[in-house]
This record gives structure tokens, C-alpha cells and sequence, in this order.
């Protein structure tokens, strides 16, 4: 049988309104993108600036040591230390305690964006989960997940913050076989068995059954970047104080409505994904 979720409108983003945070850039969260390589440092950048557009009030980057000049260059708001590499130009798994400090102070990591080795990206994620306090939110995307699926009893029972951002691909390695047609059954059978919320194109679930769908994505958001723009969207509703499933369904809703924004500008497929950053405070502002 289909699950039942309820559908994602601006009447139920209303009655469940994102925290406002008063004072200074420290009341609203650091965030922490940990990814890249020498290959695909856009991601990072992508990601970081999404997670700005939502609300992050200190962004920090950690990615390939051979791109963190440019990074610095294109995101001047930003920290960003560089990260050591594999010969492939891949961010290597013990990057030292320069990145392990930086996740101990930060409110909210996201790990994957850009991340080409899934070994490393192993190593990574075991430090971040080691390094992170109790109350420090994660985002999981890209090869992060692919790790996940490697070690499923990583989050199983930690009670952790954590949301999972997977894509169709990813979802198989995560439930070991095929999705079902029924997306937002999938997703509450990887949230049960993960242990966090999880975001599968536009389905929510949380680990206790609950569930929400996003109907008004449309075929242009399947395009280079749009993950990276999600996933760091997550991160910083995160960080302003959404709880995982409220910044889950807020996110979902925010990606999809800059999208649609868009298409006068651009067509149905067009667009870029760079430029659903700048529609993303308008869209929530607007609900």
C-alpha cells in the first residue's frame, strides 16, 4: 500500500514557520561544507553559498588543498582551509585536526559535495561522526551516502541530528536493491532504517513514520549543481534553528519554488543551477 504523507504548501510552511534569530551572525549558526576535489570544487562553492542564502550566519569550507585559494576568491564571505589530496586530486580520508577542530565548533556539517573517493569519503565521515557534538546537525550527500551504505550502523541509534539527501542512485546503494515507484515509501523505510530524515526528490520522512511530499519540483531542477544548491539549502535552515524535518520540508519546498522562478527567464530546463541561489531568500521570505 502507498504511505501517506502530507503535501508541502505555503498554508503548512506557515503554521510551521522558521525560527527567526535576533543578535549577531553567531546567533544564526556556522556551517561546515566538507567536500571537493582538485576536479570539483563548484560543488563546495554551490553548496556554501546556499547554505548563506538560507539564513547560516558564519560559512566555513573545507575542500581539495588545490582549490582552496580559488574557493576563498569566489566566496570572500567564507573560511576556507584547504584539505589534502590523493594523487587524483580526491580529498584524502585523515586530513589532521585542523578539520577536526572546525567540526567540533561548527553547528552544522554537511559532508559529500564534490567528494570523488569512496574510501576516503569513509574516513571522512567517521571523523566528522567522532569530532561532532551531540547537538551538531549533519547533512549527508553525494559520496557520503555511498559510505553510509558501507557502514549502515553509523547513525542506527545515535539519536543524532542528521538529514540524507539521496538521489535515485544513491537510494539503491543505501536500500541495497532497486527503489519502488512508491518514492514515499522508500523514503520512510530508509529514514527507519538510518535513523534521520531523510529528503528523496522531494519525499520526507522521519524515522518515526512521519512523512511530506513536494509536488511542484519540475524537470529543470535534474541538472548539474542542484543537489549541491540542496543540500546546502538544508544546512542552513539547520543552522538558523530548524529542527531536521522542518528544514527538510522548508528546503524541499524553497529548491523547487526557485526553480519554477526561473522558467519565465530560462525555459522549464534551462536554467542553471548557480542561479537558484539567488532566488532562495525570496522564496522563503514569500511564503
Amino acid at each position: 500500500m502507498p504511505s501517506r504523507s502530507d503535501v508541502i504548501t505555503p498554508a503548512l510552511l506557515r503554521e510551521w514557520a522558521l525560527p527567526v534569530p535576533t543578535g549577531g551572525k553567531e546567533a544564526r549558526g556556522t556551517v561546515l561544507v566538507v567536500g571537493g576535489s582538485r576536479f570539483t570544487p563548484g560543488a563546495v562553492l554551490l553548496a556554501g553559498v546556499a547554505a548563506l542564502r538560507a539564513g547560516a550566519g558564519v560559512l566555513q569550507l573545507a575542500a581539495a588543498e588545490s582549490t582552496a585559494a580559488s574557493l576563498s576568491i569566489q566566496v570572500p564571505e567564507a573560511l576556507v582551509i584547504g584539505l589534502p589530496e590523493t594523487g587524483d586530486g580526491a580529498v584524502r580520508g585523515d586530513p589532521g585536526d585542523l578539520l577536526r577542530g572546525l567540526v567540533t565548533e561548527a553547528d552544522v556539517v554537511a559532508v559529500g559535495p564534490g567528494l570523488t573517493d569512496i574510501g576516503a569519503t569513509g574516513e571522512l565521515l567517521r571523523l566528522v561522526l567522532d569530532a561532532a557534538g551531540r547537538e551538531t546537525a549533519l547533512v549527508l550527500d553525494a559520496y557520503a551516502l555511498g559510505a553510509l551504505s558501507h557502514a549502515p550502523d553509523l547513525l542506527a541509534g545515535s539519536g543524532r541530528r542528521v538529514v540524507l539527501t539521496p538521489n535515485l542512485t544513491e537510494a539503491r546503494h543505501l536500500l541495497g536493491r532497486d527503489p519502488g515507484d512508491d518514492l514515499d515509501v522508500e523514503a520512510v523505510e530508509l529514514a527507519g532504517r538510518y535513523d534521520a530524515v531523510v529528503s528523496l526528490y522531494g519525499h520526507i520522512a522521519t524515522s518515526d513514520g512521519r512523512a511530506w511530499r513536494e509536488e511542484s519540483g519540475d524537470a529543470g531542477l535534474g541538472t548539474s549543481g542542484s543537489g549541491d544548491v540542496r543540500a546546502g539549502l538544508l544546512a542552513g535552515l539547520l543552522s538558523r534553528g530548524a529542527d531536521p524535518a522542518q528544514a527538510a520540508c522548508w528546503a524541499a519546498f524553497a529548491h523547487a519554488v526557485s526553480g519554477q522562478r526561473l522558467v519565465p527567464r530560462y525555459g522549464r530546463i534551462g536554467f542553471l543551477a548557480r542561479e537558484l541561489l539567488d532566488e532562495i531568500p525570496y522564496t522563503i521570505a514569500t511564503v
